[in-house]
């Protein structure tokens, strides 16, 4: 039988030769490390005898929307960094969608997609509904989460970052500075990413053996005008209260600190000496604002650069080990903060 009339070989087939399963060959030919040397050795020489070379799916339009609530923001900047020039590197197109958090505006995306035949989607939404998981189901295209909201669904990829640690972090740095009267901006109730920052900073006050007056712990949004209303609101209850004022603020995001600088400069307040404030991101202007912000590092461009590398491999049909990632946060220590007093 000549090579042009011998039946192409498949996966079933190197399998029943080999004497292992379908997902071991998949294994091998995808690299991964959870195989014998022995088993590799023997699927590779069988791939070789029979001319096995595997199909990659074809892409549809060498296209993948990068899919954010909002386009003009810092933190938005530093994600569409990620994305595009990983992207770019496979040879893939990019196109960004603002989704504003309103269903209408989702479903607009969502027809743009289908129109322009989308290969997948990095999504970094507030909310993912499930009609619009099914409306993505139904156009074959897959999609990767960035910081979810809620629980997500088995099966689903989602990248994210170590926000329990990283807040625990960011207290326990005020702490061993000597700071026992510490407040918390915390972001939005409904993002896991804020419960789990707020979780962090609870943690790290109670191994402390620090009390957390009500009211210290004040939710907004991740923004410079909520950072400034809700310091000032912090301000206000501890003075009619006649409460010890922190003196230290944990916000977790940087723009709600920028936003606690405003606020702090509006009452004579002085960053560090009066009050020390951490933030959560590390955005680039961090390294320029006066003071310099102490922030956790949130690996934001490599976070998104993930998520665009695990879409390509599910677009290419491979299994993907890890639904859920999270990379690691960093404090990275500047200006801003300071033993209580200090100055």
């Amino acid at each position: 039988m000549t090579a042009q009339s011998r039946p192409r070989a498949t996966i079933g087939t190197i399998a029943a030769e080999a004497g292992v399963s379908t997902a071991t060959v998949s294994k091998v030919l995808n690299g991964r490390s959870d195989v014998s040397a022995a088993t590799r050795e023997r699927v590779q020489e069988i791939m070789a005898r029979l001319h096995y070379h595997p199909r990659r799916p074809r892409r549809r339009g060498g296209i993948v929307d990068l899919v954010l609530n909002e386009l003009d923001s810092l933190w938005s900047v530093e994600i569409i960094r990620g994305a595009e020039e990983t992207l770019r590197e496979a040879g893939v197109s990019m196109v960004l969608s603002a989704a504003h958090g309103s269903s209408s505006q989702t479903s607009a995306w969502l027809d743009q997609l289908a129109a322009r035949r989308s290969d997948g989607a990095i999504l970094v939404v507030s909310d993912l509904t499930l009609g619009q998981r099914n409306r993505l189901a139904s156009l074959g295209v897959p999609f990767v989460l960035v910081d979810p909201v809620g629980n997500v669904e088995a099966g689903v990829p989602t990248i994210g970052a170590t926000n329990w640690a990283g807040a625990v972090a960011a207290t326990e740095h005020l702490i061993g500075l000597g700071h026992r009267h510490i407040a918390h901006l915390a972001g939005p109730r409904q993002l896991l990413c804020s419960r789990a920052r707020a979780d962090g900073f609870r943690a790290a006050m109670e191994a402390a053996g620090l009390d957390i007056p009500e009211g210290s712990v004040r939710h907004g949004a991740f923004t410079d005008p909520s950072g400034r209303a809700e310091t000032i609101a912090l301000l206000d209850e501890v003075g009619e209260r006649r409460l010890p004022r922190p003196t230290a603020l944990f916000a977790a995001s940087d723009l709600q600190a920028f936003g606690a600088y405003t606020a702090l400069r509006e009452r004579g307040l002085r960053v560090p000496q009066d009050i020390s404030v951490v933030g959560f991101d590390d955005l680039p202007v961090t390294r320029w604002s006066d003071p310099t912000l102490t922030t956790v590092r949130q690996p934001l461009q490599d976070m998104a650069a993930m998520a665009a590398r695990t879409l390509l491999r599910v677009i290419d049909g491979e299994e993907v080990d890890l639904p859920r990632v999270e990379l690691a946060t960093r404090l990275v220590v500047r200006a801003s903060t300071a033993a209580p007093g200090a100055g």
